[in-house]
């Protein structure tokens, strides 16, 4: 049976450059009571995500973003409480957007079944969900990795880039990863198998990077922007692709950064190298889904790809958790624990 308070966190002010704890309120309502058609789901694992700094902007973006007082966006794993839909049972496991909230009532179309059979159900927010399947879709569509290219990925030990890496290997690139502490590039290198992976904090990053890629870049997967995409761009060969799929240094970012303007050189690089810089979301290639969960579960029970999650405990935690998830503190998948897993 639920509980009779379903609390949830919801927005309470847009933030001006990095989120604050004042940005964020809990609160507290009834467990809601689904109709015929809907499910009620109890949140096991919530989703935190970079794409969720520009959900809670006013500004203008490619998915509607949280009003002031909604409940923030995210996806979870969760539990079928209570169902009023014949495509669901009360036990199953499902994947669904249901938010920062411990309970939420859904449309059946809202929601997907998650096997517990095919790898632990946290993996369905991490490398068998929506970042595993951005690296997936984003690297055969737009990447295109031939067998000796290089492949240079930003934010390496996050849950895109481990992926990315890792599949790039698999397609016989030679693969750098960058990131910001030296355990995270160890980890790249002696867990996941990159062949290097450096620290952008280093003083000497664009100079160590170039030693690294003396044949050049064919393939930066963009996740960070800033100084690391400032780095790679002198190094790309002609026709080298740059799937966007995330600009982390720029998303508390208020206004344009001071100093010289950067857009002649980066068109020009454009020009004379005939570079494909394209950004992506996730679902722009959503017929590729069946593709990729049977690809990649594939390869993680072959041991090929290896992922790492990081959770915190509390559904309350999720603000603090997502303020470090923008200044790069987790390591691997960011997942809040919100209750216990009834399949470990």
């Amino acid at each position: 049976m639920p509980d009779s308070i379903n609390r949830q966190i919801v927005l309470a002010a847009y933030p001006e450059g990095a989120p604050a704890d004042s940005d964020f309120a809990l609160a507290e309502s009834p467990v809601p009571e689904p109709d015929d058609g809907q499910v009620l789901c109890r949140a096991i694992y919530l989703s935190l995500d970079p794409y969720m700094r520009g959900r809670i902007s006013p500004a203008k973006s490619y998915a509607k973003g949280v009003a002031i007082g909604e409940v923030i966006t995210g996806g979870t794993v969760s539990q079928v409480i209570e169902s009023k839909s014949p495509d669901f049972a009360e036990g199953d496991i499902v994947f669904g957007y249901t938010g920062w909230q411990d309970y939420a009532v859904m449309e059946a179309g809202q929601l997907k079944i998650v096997d517990p059979q095919l790898a632990p159900i946290s993996t369905a927010l991490g490398v068998l969900g929506m970042p595993g399947m951005t690296a997936y879709t984003g690297l055969a569509n737009i990447g295109q990795p031939k067998e000796g290219e290089t492949l240079v990925v930003a934010a390496a030990s996050g849950a895109v880039g481990s992926a990315v890496g890792q599949i790039a290997k698999i397609k016989g690139c030679r693969t750098i990863g960058v990131a910001g502490e030296d355990d995270k590039c160890a980890f790249v290198v002696e867990e996941l198998g990159f062949d290097a992976c450096l620290n952008h904090k280093d003083a000497d990053f664009a100079g160590k990077l170039a030693s690294v890629c003396p044949d050049g870049v064919d393939i930066y997967w963009e996740n960070v922007g800033g100084a690391v995409f400032e780095a790679v761009l002198p190094l790309c060969n002609e026709f080298a692709r740059i799937p966007v799929c995330g600009l982390i240094a720029h998303s508390n970012a208020t206004e344009l950064p001071s100093g010289p303007n950067q857009v002649p050189v980066v068109m020009r690089s454009v020009l004379t190298k005939r570079l494909r810089i394209q950004g992506f979301i996730v679902w722009d290639f959503a017929d590729q889904e069946a593709e990729f969960i049977e690809t990649m579960s594939g390869w993680i029970r072959e041991g090929r790809v290896k992922y790492r999650e990081d959770f915190v405990d509390g559904l309350e935690n999720a603000p603090g958790a997502f303020r470090g998830l923008l200044q790069g503190k987790n390591f691997g998948k960011l997942v809040i624990r919100v209750s216990p897993d009834p399949t470990r």
